[in-house]
């Protein structure tokens, strides 16, 4: 999310904004949660579930809104790979892998969790993916007690674990398919992509096309989110060899005008029109059914076993180094901070569990036990570990 050849002024700016959409987060599912076990509690879920348009409330914000959200991460994982900082193996490397083994320990510890009841195993990705927002805002909340390279480790990650989340979340949560409508999608794209051959910068063109590509893949079976993804692929970029895309490129201004809209609305909405879920007669026994305790062990434990584990391996092997200024218990800190799924956690699990309010509660009880728990350890332990006193890299 950060370009190549900027101050750390601008650096700290970006993050310090991105953290405030965290903070903003974390203060809507709090708020969500009071709501919901308060006397508004059956005003808030009958509202969720009026219908507007042929959908409901909490459809458009799932598969409407969150578009918006999908097609932001597809923008900023597009820039990245192509002109940023995951163009060269040496720069992701590390979060690359640690990505890679914050997906895999926690999945496999949901599947552990859950092997004896095959229902339940569909949410095996639900711990999987870590909330940028949230864990920036944690991030922010300790200020220069964290290195910057750090902060810039867990963006990256972040990233790299979203463009995970996507892959799962089009391979493996995809309903029954509509040949027809996956065509008119195709041809969609190809009008897309041909805007793109042509040269066309105005952003008007993409946009509209883009929203009857959302309308198509909304009933095509394939979740509708994955339009917004699908268009930031065809938005164009103009890397140049040793300078970043111009301020004035499409996928730049598409970009920064998207992600405060996206920061401080859609994520906040979705937050709370999910994050609620009534305590009403909820007994502790209930955090240890299959759902809930998979979710949770997996973005505590997996989440900070996987992202310190590989991280460790693939500095220890040469392939990467220690990020500058940062101490391995900083480290292991972040990676702990890797934990809080929130966001695409609970996308997930609505995905996995589509049908059944009663497992979406225990989803939504797994991911805010997991991600708390993540939140509080993690800044604990940063704010605890000593800085780095000298500057040479590991």
């Amino acid at each position: 999310m950060v370009r190549p050849g900027l101050n750390r002024q601008t650096v700290l700016a970006f993050l310090r904004s991105e953290a405030a959409g965290g903070l903003v987060l974390i203060a809507v599912a709090i708020a969500a949660l009071i709501v919901a076990n308060g006397p508004l509690g059956p005003d808030y879920f009958a509202a969720l579930k009026t219908y507007v348009f042929g959908l409901s409330i909490l459809h458009w914000i799932n598969d409407g809104l969150m578009a918006l959200f999908f097609l932001l991460v597809g923008l900023e994982i597009k820039r990245e790979m192509l002109d940023g900082r995951l163009r060269q193996w040496s720069d992701r490397a590390l979060p690359g892998m640690a990505a890679v083994g914050g997906m895999v320990v926690p999945a496999l510890i949901y599947v552990g969790v859950n092997i004896s009841t095959p229902e339940t195993l569909r949410g095996w990705a639900i711990p999987a993916a870590t909330d940028i927002a949230f864990a920036l805002g944690v991030l922010s909340l300790l200020g220069s007690r964290v290195p910057v390279s750090l902060k810039l480790f867990l963006t990256t990650l972040a990233i790299l674990d979203d463009l995970g989340a996507v892959a799962i979340i089009a391979v493996f949560y995809t309903a029954e398919l509509s040949l027809p409508m996956l065509a008119a999608s195709g041809v969609t794209l190809l009008v897309l992509a041909g805007l793109n051959w042509r040269g066309v910068t105005s952003l008007w063109p993409y946009l509209l096309f883009g929203a009857l590509l959302w309308g198509l893949v909304l009933q095509s079976g394939v979740h509708a989110t994955l339009a917004g993804v699908a268009l930031a692929i065809m938005i164009p970029i103009r890397p140049a060899p040793d300078a970043p895309d111009e301020a004035d490129g499409p996928l730049y201004r598409l970009e920064h005008g998207l992600q405060p809209w996206v920061a401080f609305l859609v994520v906040p909405l979705f937050g709370f029109a999910n994050a609620g879920v009534s305590f009403a007669g909820m007994t502790v026994s209930a955090l240890a059914a299959p759902i809930p305790l998979g979710i949770a062990l997996g973005l505590f434990l997996g989440k900070q076993i996987g992202v310190f584990g590989f991280a460790w391996a693939t500095i220890r092997l040469r392939l990467a180094y220690l990020p500058a200024q940062a101490t391995w218990p900083q480290l292991y800190g972040v990676a702990i901070l890797c934990g809080i799924g929130f966001t695409m956690s609970l996308f997930i699990g609505l995905l996995a569990f589509p049908a059944s309010e009663a497992l979406q509660d225990q989803v939504k009880i797994g991911v805010l036990a997991g991600s708390v728990a993540s939140a509080v350890v993690g800044a604990i332990l940063l704010l605890a570990a000593p800085p780095r006193t000298s500057s040479r890299l590991e």
